[in-house]
């Protein structure tokens, strides 16, 4: 099955960027029907209004494979973390970083944020899974960062290990989350969000690209 109708679809709706992964190796049991992956990403700082959006654009994703006789699951972007509600739940199932590493969108950088070539770490990511027999793309499978040190090296908690990413050593530690969460803790409470910002600043990637604040200009 073509991905190429749907990627359309949701490019016209706002998305910035849409892949299809094959995600069957980490699915849980319960959802391991659910092995295809759509990554939909928008070049959008993470906020109430670009949650908005991405969970529009997952709705539209789901009705598009509906209406065709799939089922899908939404995994809900990032920031929506309500507390006591369902929908909490659903984002521990699976992680939009796999999806969009298998989509052939962006590897894990040394940063542990997914980096795009075009965008670096400034894209907000939203993720549908589903049982429709999508063409997959081509996967990301290694680190693209090679032998760039800059955030490791101005992460102000020293939090970076400076590895580099490969899908053939999935659990290697790229980042110690409690020095990062320490770090917040100091400034300011950002709602479970782990990083400061500086490795997404000073990240190549992310300088050479620009982010929209806003839904509509």
């Amino acid at each position: 099955m073509e991905t190429e109708p749907l990627k359309r679809f949701l490019l016209r709706e706002g998305a910035t960027l849409v892949g299809v992964g094959d995600v069957t190796p980490a699915l849980s049991a319960e959802i391991s029907h659910l092995n295809r992956g759509i990554a939909i990403a928008v070049n959008r700082s993470l906020g109430a209004e670009t949650v908005e959006l991405l969970s529009g654009l997952q709705d539209l994703a789901s009705g598009w494979l509906k209406v065709r006789g799939f089922r899908s699951l939404l995994i809900p972007p990032d920031s929506d973390r309500r507390k006591a509600k369902y929908i909490t739940k659903l984002y521990k199932l699976f992680c939009h970083k796999t999806a969009a590493t298998c989509s052939g969108l962006g590897w894990i950088g040394k940063n542990g944020l997914l980096i795009n070539r075009q965008y670096g770490s400034k894209l907000s990511w939203a993720t549908v899974l589903t049982n429709a027999p999508f063409v997959p793309d081509e996967p990301t499978s290694e680190s693209e960062c090679g032998t760039c040190e800059l955030c490791v090296t101005h992460c102000p908690s020293q939090a970076l290990e400076g590895h580099l990413w490969s899908v053939r050593d999935p659990l290697r530690v790229l980042v110690q989350y409690d020095k990062c969460r320490a770090l917040k803790s100091r400034r300011t409470a950002l709602d479970e969000r782990p990083n400061c910002g500086f490795c997404i600043t000073v990240c190549p990637y992310s300088r050479k690209s620009s982010r929209r604040k806003s839904i509509r200009q």
